[in-house]
């Protein structure tokens, strides 16, 4: 057995290389600055379904075991277990496990959860979103204890209380890694910017309708679109109804760095989702100099130049108010740092990781 720790991070995705920068970015920054903090910790990245090979790869330095599960269910779902299974026993008899911290409560907790328990070793969860709704099935197979659980905002520590009846003794929200940004300053010559997935979740189709009503006011107005999926066709065809062609651009899906620069140069960002745990692209639009504009509301507490709206009509009127305001600021607002994130994290491992940056 080596005498060295691991932490064991298992995650449903994780990028297939370092230059794989769109998959969860806000996962890694985190490990990555773990990395950097804690270069004493050996870090394995267990993978249940992205990539789509199972060839152990090194990712800065951190050790990642793809196991290409696919999301397939059944009895290929039962054999994924029974790999990831084998596989955290191997890295017990091999090593001295730190423990073990889940990114979502579902397959990953699940699994993580039951060896931890087997074990006696430590095990968290980050409950980052669509796992605190109330379809998650997986609190009601493997109930968790409340000081086992992390949620991501105040709004999801409420959430997974409601649908779930258990109480997430920690909120940490997600961390942002100011370094990514340019130093340079940007001109703020877009007006509006939308990022995410193009779903139902997301509610583009609003998003539209808005810059529809904001065009009356401000004819040139100029808009950028980026993401990809199944809504892609049904926008386009929004764009010729709205007679928005020459006001709105969808660029599709953007490497992070480049999508990073376009928030520099952001007056608003426009987050029209329906529900959100604690949105990272609104954290990273904030701490571009951007204005954020939004329907879900993640900590009890306001976050400058963050708005909230009510509805259609309210999200409109706020945009175009700070749009309108010669006295706008865009100043960063940078509330959570990813090294304060990481150390909360492992803080709740203990005390000799929180040390290394502790009063940092």
């Amino acid at each position: 057995m080596s005498n060295k720790e691991i932490l064991i991070i298992l995650s449903p995705g994780f990028p297939e290389s370092e230059a794989d920068s769109t998959c969860l970015p806000m996962q890694q920054q985190f490990v990555r600055a773990l990395k950097e903090m804690s270069p004493e910790l050996d870090i394995v990245v267990l993978t249940f379904q992205y990539p789509y090979h199972q060839k152990e790869y090194k990712w800065f330095e951190v050790k990642v075991i793809p196991f290409r599960g696919r999301n397939k269910g059944g009895l290929q779902k039962l054999l994924l277990r029974n790999k990831i299974n084998s596989t955290l026993k191997k890295l017990h008899k091999e090593n001295k496990i730190a423990g073990l911290f889940s990114f979502w409560y579902n397959e990953c907790a699940f699994i993580g959860k039951r060896f931890a328990d087997k074990y006696d070793v430590k095990h968290y969860c980050w409950i980052l979103g669509q796992d605190a709704r109330k379809g998650n099935e997986y609190p009601k197979l493997l109930p968790p204890r409340p000081n086992e659980l992390i949620a991501l905002s105040d709004f999801i520590q409420n959430e997974f209380e409601r649908n779930h009846g258990i109480r997430p003794q920690f909120v940490i929200p997600p961390g942002i890694d100011e370094t990514l940004f340019d130093s340079m300053p940007k001109e703020k010559d877009l007006d509006l910017l939308g990022v995410g997935s193009l779903i139902p979740l997301k509610q583009y189709d609003i998003f539209l309708e808005i810059v529809s009503e904001l065009k009356k006011q401000m004819p040139g107005i100029k808009v950028l679109l980026v993401g990809k999926g199944p809504e892609k066709e049904k926008l386009q065809s929004l764009l010729g109804k709205f007679k928005l062609e020459s006001s709105v651009t969808m660029t599709g899906e953007l490497p992070y760095g480049e999508v990073l620069k376009l928030m520099q140069r952001t007056k608003v960002f426009l987050h029209p989702s329906s529900y959100e745990g604690f949105s990272g692209v609104c954290m990273e639009a904030l701490c571009a100099g951007s204005h954020v504009v939004s329907f879900c509301k993640p900590m009890n507490m306001d976050i400058p130049h963050w708005y909230i709206a009510k509805n259609k009509e309210e999200m409109a009127g706020e945009t175009l108010r700070i749009l309108q305001d010669p006295m706008t600021s865009y100043l960063s607002v940078h509330r959570y740092p990813i090294r304060e994130c990481v150390n909360q994290v492992m803080n709740l491992f203990g005390e000799k990781y929180y040390s290394i940056e502790k009063g940092g």
